[in-house]
């Protein structure tokens, strides 16, 4: 009789688990060759500010000292939701096909950011145009499906970069993120529950009816994060995560834009803590969720700027920020080569 043979079977969650269990560490002396250098430039200690984290923190990931960016690439997930027909969203469902061919088009705001950043844009379409059931009725996803979705948004790194820039585009995501907000970090459903595209009066109120029944379907399921994002989840959020796990795996920094892919990064955290350390926060949105749970998951946004589109644009401003940190920290001098007098001792 084989060894095994009175093992528990597979579960479909349990390779994933297992990933996230054991996930690899900073490179610490890659982060310490940089901060070294960072010292020595012509400028008091510390005067950049957060452009000095910023490069500690992409070596500390990428193991390259001085750290580079040469290949961003912003990742586009895009979904659509059940819950959208209860009028969550000021935008009927089709607008999300319509976007992926605007972003396609070079005419969405996305498509010209990602060029001004000199990044590359990728979008992934999952299954547009045929909803997940209503959340409030049943299961977003089967387990099965979820696992699979999230590989194939591991799939995101296939083609190479130094940095990942994670989007979404989906009528009624808004009202999943607060569904996952809730079911995972607790509260009311109104603290997670903002306008997204602009709902108000009983728009809102009927969303945040949503939210509140999503949620409490979960039962026990909801101490389990990959539970929650099978059954309150989407597509697109299932990809993110993937693609967040994935990109630790490989050890790619990851760029967070909104409150849709910071729910999906909030999986994952829930399930190890340090699980997000190699993702920083692109900005923090208008939607009041989104500052709430970048609290949770301990991020510090870069920018704050009103922003509430979505798409990946708040991380694709972020990006400049981050090559000019890259650029300061390589290419100023040091006080022994411009020949400037240091501190004194």
């Amino acid at each position: 009789m084989p060894h095994d043979a009175c093992a528990p079977p597979q579960q479909p969650f349990d390779d994933i688990r297992a990933l996230v269990r054991d996930l690899p560490n900073r490179d610490e002396e890659a982060s310490a060759r940089t901060a070294w250098r960072e010292n020595q430039l012509i400028k008091p200690l510390g005067a950049l500010g957060r452009l000095e984290d910023i490069s500690n923190w992409l070596s500390a990931w990428t193991g390259k000292s001085p750290p580079q960016v040469t290949r961003p690439i912003i990742a586009v997930f895009a979904g659509d939701h059940g819950v959208a027909a209860r009028g969550v969203s000021a935008y009927p469902q089709e607008v999300t096909r319509q976007m992926i061919d605007a972003m396609a088009a070079g005419g969405a705001a996305i498509s010209v950011l990602a060029q001004q950043a000199g990044a590359g844009l990728k979008v992934y379409d999952l299954a547009v145009g045929r909803p997940t059931p209503d959340i409030v009725e049943a299961d977003a996803l089967t387990e099965q499906e979820c696992v699979a979705t999230m590989a194939y948004g591991m799939e995101v790194l296939a083609e190479g970069t130094d940095l990942l820039v994670l989007g979404e585009v989906g009528i009624g995501n808004t009202t999943v993120a607060a569904a996952l907000a809730l079911a995972l970090y607790g509260g009311e459903a109104g603290d997670w529950t903002g306008p997204g595209t602009g709902v108000e009066g009983q728009a809102l109120a009927a969303k945040r009816e949503a939210v509140e029944a999503a949620v409490a379907r979960l039962g026990a399921d909801r101490d389990d994060p990959l539970k929650v994002l099978a059954r309150i989840g989407g597509r697109e959020f299932a990809a993110i995560a993937g693609a967040i796990l994935a990109a630790r795996l490989q050890r790619v920094p990851v760029v967070l834009d909104g409150f849709m892919v910071a729910a999906a990064a909030a999986i994952l955290h829930r399930m190890n803590p340090e699980a997000l350390d190699h993702c920083i926060a692109g900005h923090v949105s208008a939607e009041p969720g989104h500052r709430a749970l970048l609290a949770r998951l301990g991020k510090q946004p870069i920018l704050d700027l009103g922003m509430r589109l979505g798409e990946g644009t708040g991380g694709a401003l972020a990006v400049q920020i981050i090559k000019s940190a890259v650029a300061c920290n390589a290419g100023m001098a040091t006080f022994a080569e411009a020949g400037v007098a240091g501190p004194q001792s």
